[in-house]
């Protein structure tokens, strides 16, 4: 990736993030990629700049339901025109925003980490479900089910609404729960209309200088969700994927140990990946 004439403030596990001012932040997606919360040493060509993309559909999309760190200035407006060129669709100028210390993961359909827990318990989050569910079967009702927010190398921990209310504020804690749901379910009936379920999603939100909610870093995307193709869909199997599951699952069925270092992948796993970012682009924006 190209030279960038800013100072470098964080690298996460996909994103890194550059200091333009007191108020602006240049966030840059990499071709990175993280599963299991180990950053794979592969990189996905062009993945930052489908990923970005995508979140500024959405952002565009749903910014009539609250706020968003976009600052509608551009990159050209911050970084030199050869920098510009390079990392143009790969990079947003986002305000400032202190982290809201919650991961806010929205459930429509019963799968990943939730049919695991609630075939031991029944529940998910401490949220009773039915009983005699199958996995991917959809839900009675949407549910918030949160989790606490890993450093980079940890592992983000399910956790439930009550101890989110601890950790955040329980006022705090309620309206992240009413945006996160309000953001799902209007998601989830646009994409289900282009041939996408939206199994399930993370949000993150921040604060603004004014105490202000504000939807941040990226949203509804491969990374960050499980889209499935609507007509392949079928309760009790777990559909092919639209996007990183689908590494997910190869990396599941090579016996890694989910510890760094990740399994190198097949040239033919990263071809299929960016292939199937590519379709979510598509049919999300077509």
């Amino acid at each position: 990736m190209a030279a960038i004439s800013l100072k470098k403030i964080y690298s996460g596990k996909v994103r890194d993030l550059y200091e333009i001012d007191d108020k602006r932040i240049l966030m840059v997606a990499s071709d990175r990629l993280s599963a299991f919360d180990v950053i794979l040493d592969d990189l996905i060509p062009t993945k930052g700049e489908i990923l970005t993309q995508i979140s500024n559909f959405w952002f565009q999309k749903l910014a009539h339901i609250m706020p968003n760190h976009l600052t509608g200035d551009t990159v050209y407006d911050v970084l030199p025109g050869n920098e510009a060129e390079v990392l143009e669709k790969r990079t947003i100028v986002a305000k400032k925003l202190a982290p809201v210390k919650v991961e806010a993961i929205v459930r429509g359909y019963l799968a990943g980490s939730g049919w695991k827990d609630y075939q031991k318990t029944g529940t998910v989050c401490d949220i009773r479900l039915p009983e005699g569910m199958q996995e991917a079967q959809q839900l009675p009702e949407v549910i918030f089910t949160p989790s606490t927010k890993a450093e980079v190398g940890g592992h983000d921990e399910n956790t439930s609404f009550e101890q989110c209310g601890q950790i955040i504020g329980k006022e705090l804690a309620a309206e992240v729960r009413e945006k996160a749901i309000q953001l799902y379910v209007e998601a989830a009936e646009y994409a289900k209309s282009r041939g996408i379920i939206i199994c399930d999603t993370k949000f993150e939100f921040g604060l603004d200088e004014n105490g202000i909610l504000t939807l941040m870093d990226e949203v509804l995307t491969p990374d960050s969700s499980r889209f499935w193709p609507a007509d392949q869909y079928e309760v009790g199997t777990n559909p092919p994927s639209f996007d990183k599951q689908f590494v997910r699952d190869w990396l599941e069925q090579s016996g890694w140990n989910k510890q760094a270092p990740a399994p190198k992948m097949p040239t033919e796993v990263i071809e299929k990946t960016v292939e199937k970012y590519q379709e979510a682009l598509s049919l999300l924006t077509r």
